[in-house]
């Protein structure tokens, strides 16, 4: 049989896990192969160094552009990686990966491929199925099988005989029965993801090729997959959308048709009803023809691309013309403005959980995808929409139209015995309709427990036994994610649902969807925002319990066995075709090999106790007495564990809120829990602290002088391992070495009868508290450097009055009474100062200026008085830029956007500063969205300021071509942590300004 070598030079992972190493010297020799084009070749790293099979690699784009290697044919992926990141590696070539879920800014590659996720543009042309060149997968027997290393598919072919035999015969038996071969090409002629990909015995007869393929969609029922090889697909440079409504979803179709028999003109057509035009109708920058809408309406998303201009209007003529066969409400303008494809597709791609959020309290979401073939499209949507009104559910679609691809939302409260049958009905129901029509109950994103029980009536008894012995020829134990895809309970898709309990009301809409992770700096410590909701909700349904008082009985065996681990399924015939029922390949059941769940709930694998010391996570604990946890016990250790994991490692920078679609912020549980658990003594101290700021900070001066005398006598190094010893025995302070000085610089104003313009200087607390580091290479304090640059400006400085009493409110901002007063004392004297003079202020903290910014907006609405806040970067472009004599340096800089930049959306003006000021690069970690320092938390919990910075820390560790002295960036306490991770000095971009200007 033959064995083929990968055709094409991939672009390689430089960095296999020791785990995975039993071929390890063959990889490194497909590597060199690669990196013959590709000899700077370097790595997206998504995880610690702990886990280095996160990771893809590509060319830099440098090289790219000096023509020194080809555009990539296909880039490998670790399962870790986030789709969105091997589409922005590859977009510099004009590529990107073939499979687009809507979902693909959050997805890993691993789920993409294990649920053949396909979404918005691909199709079924440029799916996984159809892009996958070679995977790499763990087996059962712990086999490492490289479907591009001709050694390491040799062996296995060598020590797997009879599997690739039994592979080979199922093969032959379809190819036998032309009615099971029409069956399968008919079934993915259309999106299907329900069972295996029974495809792949059909469509190839090379083991490599089956290989490749057998395993997308599997879900991980016959091996962990580990890295997977795609090819590249275009990527095209021109694009065009329209935003076209019709009257209902029927009228809808019909363009739906028109679509899709001009599907090679066209990339994507999203149809979304009126429930999802009314879920998005409140949300900040929705097109206003969405509010033109009324009940019944809906709304098709299309798009259009092409590798040239004149090309893309070609199709756009072709498609308005085509369209107006079935005319829309508002006509058919296409926009080629890529910010207004974006908002739409913004929409588009947050309707889960922005539609999800509208649900019940306590009611769970429910959603499912499936396929029609084109012809039948409309009358499938008729059938669901009378499913939805059959059963009294509220239901919502949406979904990838063009290819026939619909998903729906449904939100039972399962709780409750009416609304669950209804449930139960309503899913037989509609695999019912689903089936009668030709159609897929499962299309692109796996079967999961939820459709299991239904692959057999989908797919006949014929074709369901091949299924089973895909498994069994795999699993033979049915060890590996059991339940999933095959299984013999039929209402297993009734069993195991997560509950839905109610919580704060700022948080309870997060439906988990998870597009919140990427940006977290605690990701890789503790929790995600997601996991910190998920985890709340679970002490509320244990503390609703407690009130009910049925928190008395110890989660033993039989609750065990009556939930999350089932130790014996039950053997039941289900066939929907006694005539072609044959006895099944038995799947032998055995009780898992691993710790079991105290209570069938709390099988959460990230909840740690202690500060990732414990060696077991919780609900495998037990007690000393050897016996399982009671659930009384496990909502007190998850409370006592979530003032760490959930409180104390949050960075509370909001960054999460900042890609949610409904803007759901998780720093506000840390603020409700802070004041929840603050005390009458607490409460009184923060006041009196505020009410005596000058003193405040006094006492802080006197503790920054003790901690550099630490410094200055005993060095660094020692006074930094005796801070960390006492910070672990009594939780003080650490003093970092980057630790800053006390700042005894005079404030006062800088007036000058030749200067032409004024600012009022909003020094905040922290900078007239700290002075830069000596180990700094510029140890001016930051007012004094400001005031230069705004004389070399000609502007005079000015100081608001009492300026040692003000503070934006931002220190205090777990106690909202103290926090709000003290913003807005800051307030009335920043309106005082710059009516007065018609001024604006400058801030010097990024933090401080976004609280600013917000407290003024809030404030004015009450008091109609405003004032115009500039953060330091946005004055220094927008203003001062123009009146300085720039001479640019000759070297490369770091740049570092704190997280309050981004979320005011001035991150960009820092970014022009530092290019106007050097002719070198401007080197810039994207992937660190947060440093973590947090204020003060850098200085409390060092852990989640190191571990955010990671992967920064290896970035520019990594530059050893591209030598760099300095970073800039907005924040002096984020500086603080970005030297202490890099080893050099980070200052406010007004330092960079100040050497380069006259």
């Amino acid at each position: 049989m033959p064995i083929h070598s990968p055709q094409s030079p991939a672009l390689s992972a430089d960095s296999i896990p020791s785990s995975q190493g039993s071929h390890r010297s063959s990889h490194k020799n497909d590597s060199s192969k690669a990196h013959q084009h590709t000899p700077q070749a370097h790595t997206l790293q998504e995880s610690a160094d702990s886990a280095p099979t996160l990771a893809c690699c590509v060319p830099t784009p440098s090289q790219e552009k000096s023509n020194s290697l080809p555009s990539p044919q296909s880039i490998w992926l670790s399962c870790g990686v986030i789709g969105s990141d091997a589409n922005a590696a590859l977009k510099p070539f004009g590529k990107k990966i073939g499979p687009d879920p809507a979902t693909i800014n959050n997805a890993m590659i691993g789920g993409i491929f294990s649920n053949n996720s396909s979404g918005m543009c691909c199709g079924v042309k440029q799916n996984s199925y159809n892009t996958i060149k070679s995977v790499r997968v763990i087996l059962r027997d712990g086999f490492v099988l490289d479907t591009s290393d001709e050694k390491s598919l040799s062996d296995f072919i060598c020590t797997h005989q009879d599997l690739v035999r039994s592979l080979l015969d199922l093969r032959e038996q379809i190819l036998a029965d032309d009615t099971l071969a029409a069956l399968i090409r008919r079934k993915f002629a259309i999106k299907n993801t329900t069972g295996y990909s029974l495809n792949a015995l059909l469509d190839f007869a090379d083991v490599k090729e089956i290989l490749n393929h057998i395993f997308i969609g599997a879900e991980g029922t016959l091996g962990f997959v580990s890295r997977v090889e795609y090819e590249c697909v275009e990527d095209y440079a021109f694009k065009a959308c329209a935003l076209l409504f019709y009257e209902n979803l029927l009228t809808a179709s019909k363009s739906v048709k028109i679509l899709a028999h001009n599907e090679s003109l066209v990339s994507a057509a999203e149809m979304m009803d009126y429930g999802c035009l009314k879920a998005v109708s409140d949300l900040e920058g929705i097109p206003e023809i969405i509010f033109r809408a009324k009940e019944g309406n809906c709304a098709l998303l299309i798009q259009l691309e092409d590798s040239t201009k004149e090309g893309l209007e070609s199709k756009v003529s072709h498609i308005q013309s085509a369209l107006k066969a079935a005319p829309s409400l508002f006509g058919e303008e296409f926009s080629y403005d890529s910010k207004q494809q974006e908002s739409w597709w913004k929409i588009r791609k947050g309707l889960l959980p922005i539609s999800a959020s509208t649900r019940r309290k306590g009611s769970t979401v429910i959603t499912e995808d499936i396929c029609f073939e084109i012809e039948s499209f409309g009358l499938g949507m008729e059938k669901i929409t009378a499913l939805f009104e059959k059963y009294h559910f509220e239901g919502i679609i949406f979904g990838h139209a063009l290819s026939g691809n619909v998903h729906f939302i449904i939100t039972p409260l399962l709780g409750d015995s009416t609304e669950r049958e209804n449930f139960a009905h309503f899913m037989d129901d509609m695999v019912d309709s689903v089936i009668a029509l030709g159609g897929s109950t499962k299309a692109e994103h796996g079967t999961g427990r939820m459709m299991s029980p239904f692959v057999e009536r989908e797919w006949g008894a014929k074709a369901y036994r091949i299924n089973r012995q895909i498994k069994a020829i795999f699993d033979p134990q049915g060890l590996i994610n059991p339940d999933v895809i095959i299984c013999d309970d039929p209402s297993i898709h009734l069993q195991n649902l997560k509950p839905a309990n109610a919580i704060e009301d700022f948080i309870n809409q997060c439906m988990e969807c998870g597009f919140c992770e990427k940006v977290c700096p605690s990701k890789d410590l503790t929790l995600t925002p997601r996991q910190r909701i998920a985890v709340r909700r679970e002490i509320a349904r244990l503390e609703e319990l407690e009130a009910a008082g049925l928190l008395d009985n110890p989660a033993d065996e039989n609750t065990l066995n009556q939930s999350a681990y089932p130790t014996q399924k039950p053997q039941i015939q289900a066939s929907t075709s006694a005539a072609d029922s044959q006895p099944r390949p038995a799947l032998e059941t055995v009780n898992p090999p691993f710790f079991k769940v105290a209570d069938g709930i709390i099988n959460r694998g990230y909840i740690w106790i202690q500060k990732a010391q414990e060696t077991l996570p919780l609900g495998f604990q037990k007690t000393q007495e050897n016996r399982p946890l009671s659930q009384k016990e496990i909502l007190k250790e998850l409370k006592k564990g979530y003032r760490y994991l959930g409180v104390e490692t949050c960075a509370t920078c909001s960054m999460c809120a900042s890609l949610c679609p409904l803007e759901i912020d998780t720093a506000k549980i840390v603020s409700a829990f802070k004041y929840a658990q603050s005390g009458f003594v607490a409460k009184k101290a923060a006041s009196h602290l505020a009410t005596n700021l000058p003193r405040t900070i006094k006492w802080a001066h006197k503790a920054i002088k003790v901690a550099n005398a630490g410094n200055k006598y005993l060095g660094t190094t020692i006074t930094g391992l005796l801070s960390r010893g006492a910070h672990k025995a009594l939780n003080t302070p650490i003093v970092p070495r980057f630790m800053p000085q006390s700042n005894t610089y005079a404030l006062s104003p800088k007036i000058s009868p030749k200067n032409t313009g004024s600012v009022i200087y909003f020094s905040t607390c922290i900078n007239r508290l700290f002075a830069p580091s000596l180990k700094m290479p510029d140890k001016r304090p930051i007012q004094e450097v400001f005031e230069s640059v705004c004389h070399k400006a000609g502007v005079n400085v000015l100081y608001p009055q009492n300026l040692d009493s003000l503070c934006c409110g931002k220190a205090f901002k777990d106690y909202p009474k103290v926090s709000s007063e003290l913003a807005y004392e800051a307030y009335k004297e920043l309106v005082i100062s710059a009516k007065q003079d018609k001024l604006d202020v400058v801030c010097d903290h990024s933090a401080c200026s976004y609280e600013l910014v917000k407290r003024v907006v809030e404030f004015a609405k009450h008091s109609g008085l405003s004032v115009k806040i500039y953060d330091m970067p946005q004055y220094l472009a927008e203003v001062l830029l123009a009146k300085l004599s720039i001479q640019p340096l000759e070297e490369n800089i770091g740049l570092y956007a704190m997280c309050a930049t981004k979320r005011g959306k001035w991150s960009d003006t820092l970014y022009e500063v530092a290019k106007a000021c050097t002719k070198g690069e401007v080197i810039i970690h994207h992937k660190t969205e947060c440093c973590g320092f947090a204020g003060n938390k850098g200085f409390t919990t060092p852990e989640l300021n190191e571990s955010a910075l990671g992967a920064f820390k290896r970035f520019y560790a990594g530059l050893s071509s591209k030598k760099i002295a300095r970073g800039y960036g907005s924040s002096s306490t984020c500086e603080i942590g970005l030297s202490e991770q890099s080893g050099f000095g980070w200052q406010n971009v007004v330092y960079l300004v100040d050497r380069c200007s006259k």
